[in-house]
């Protein structure tokens, strides 16, 4: 019988330990992704799920992190906060996932960012509009890499104003938090421009029929009409529009990123063309990367990106930058670090993370639909459209 010497002790220890550490390197980085697959804003989870899964897949087609693949559990969140919770408290407590993301409702992201914060894991919305979120409702754990409420109000009233005959604005928003904060900042910053708000309506979340509204429209004789509206909520209410004569050359669409997008465009029959909107992402960025993404996006789901497929993208790649200066670990204290001030580049370029609140600095592009595509007509640097830190929380 052969003697085991140290040598060969030394050896096995050595292999056993490169057994373990192969292990803990294949262990999957696993992200919650709590999103509309149903409803009003499916189309909007749609996006969100084709660049998470879009990510993921190049990443992980590269190695990974550290050696270590992302996985993907979906859940519908079906826009609605008590739901929102729940499906995410399964992710966290059954599932074990070390980050969540896909939140599109603010009510949604505001409720489960205390979840989040009970749980000690990170929160990254892609789509939440609330300033709320990154403001007086701020939690030290929620990060939102998309552009807020206040950051679009700002790039889209500067170019409405300066750029469209007329100063009569009416506003239509869904009444939820979304809806109103929205509404308020597009309010605010008209009537600091110089605008005449002529009135405004807030209609339920997933309302089946806007007619009823029409007479309050026509009565405003508005010049421009703004909408914070979304998903099908969007497609309902222009054609309702047009199919009462509302729609008409003098007459100015705009509103919130969401409301016209590559997924509702095309249902809306030309309803939503001329609408003018304030986004930070546009197919027609003119760069390396944005082309890159976008010709990738169409081969693997035969449809465009919008600003919620390509910032749910992005995402991806400061997750895997944290993990990486946090050492491989999804540990949450040094996860936050790294995530804070970070820097890191994305379909529509360098987004910086604001320590301060957890508010991306992102660039705004003023865009207008043209038959079913869109058209940048005017850009804001994220510097000056961000605004002031207003979180005191953490």
């Amino acid at each position: 019988m052969k003697k085991t010497t140290l040598c060969d002790t030394t050896a096995i220890a050595a292999l056993t330990l490169a057994l373990v550490s192969n292990v803990y390197a294949a262990d999957p980085i696993k992200v919650g992704v709590v999103t509309p697959l149903s409803g009003s804003y499916a189309p909007i989870g749609k996006q969100v799920r084709w660049g998470a899964e879009l990510a993921v897949k190049e990443i992980n087609a590269a190695g990974g992190v550290n050696g270590r693949p992302f996985e993907l559990l979906f859940e519908d969140e079906e826009a609605n906060p008590p739901v929102a919770v729940r499906k995410s408290e399964k992710l966290l407590q059954q599932d074990k996932v070390d980050f969540l993301t896909g939140t599109v409702n603010s009510g949604s992201t505001l409720a489960v960012g205390q979840l989040a914060e009970r749980n000690d894991r990170i929160l990254v919305t892609t789509v939440s509009y609330a300033p709320s979120i990154t403001g007086a409702q701020c939690n030290a754990n929620v990060f939102r890499v998309n552009a807020n409420a206040f950051m679009q109000s700002n790039a889209l009233t500067n170019w409405l104003t300066k750029n469209v005959p007329g100063k009569r604005y009416f506003f239509i928003g869904p009444d939820y938090e979304m809806g109103r904060s929205t509404i308020s900042a597009f309010q605010k910053d008209v009537a600091r421009l110089g605008g005449s708000d002529t009135g405004s309506t807030f209609p339920p979340l997933g309302a089946k029929d806007f007619s009823s509204y029409i007479g309050q429209i026509r009565a405003a004789r508005p010049d421009v009409i703004m909408t914070a509206t979304a998903g099908n909520d969007t497609v309902r209410l222009l054609t309702t529009l047009k199919e009462y004569g509302i729609l008409n050359d003098k007459l100015t669409l705009a509103g919130a990123a969401g409301a016209v997008t590559q997924e509702n465009i095309a249902a809306m029959a030309g309803a939503g063309d001329g609408f003018v909107s304030s986004a930070g992402y546009s197919t027609d960025i003119d760069t390396p990367d944005n082309k890159k993404f976008v010709a990738a996006f169409k081969k693997e789901f035969q449809a465009d990106p919008d600003l919620f497929g390509a910032d749910t993208y992005g995402l991806f790649f400061l997750f895997k930058q944290a993990i990486e200066k946090a050492g491989g670990t999804t540990d949450t204290a040094k996860l936050r670090a790294a995530m804070e001030d970070a820097s890191w580049n994305t379909p529509q370029g360098k987004k910086t993370m604001r320590k301060g609140d957890h508010q991306a600095i992102v660039d705004m592009l003023v865009v207008k639909v043209k038959g079913n595509d869109f058209a940048t007509v005017g850009k804001v640097p994220g510097e000056e459209a961000v605004g002031p830190d207003n979180c005191d929380n953490f």
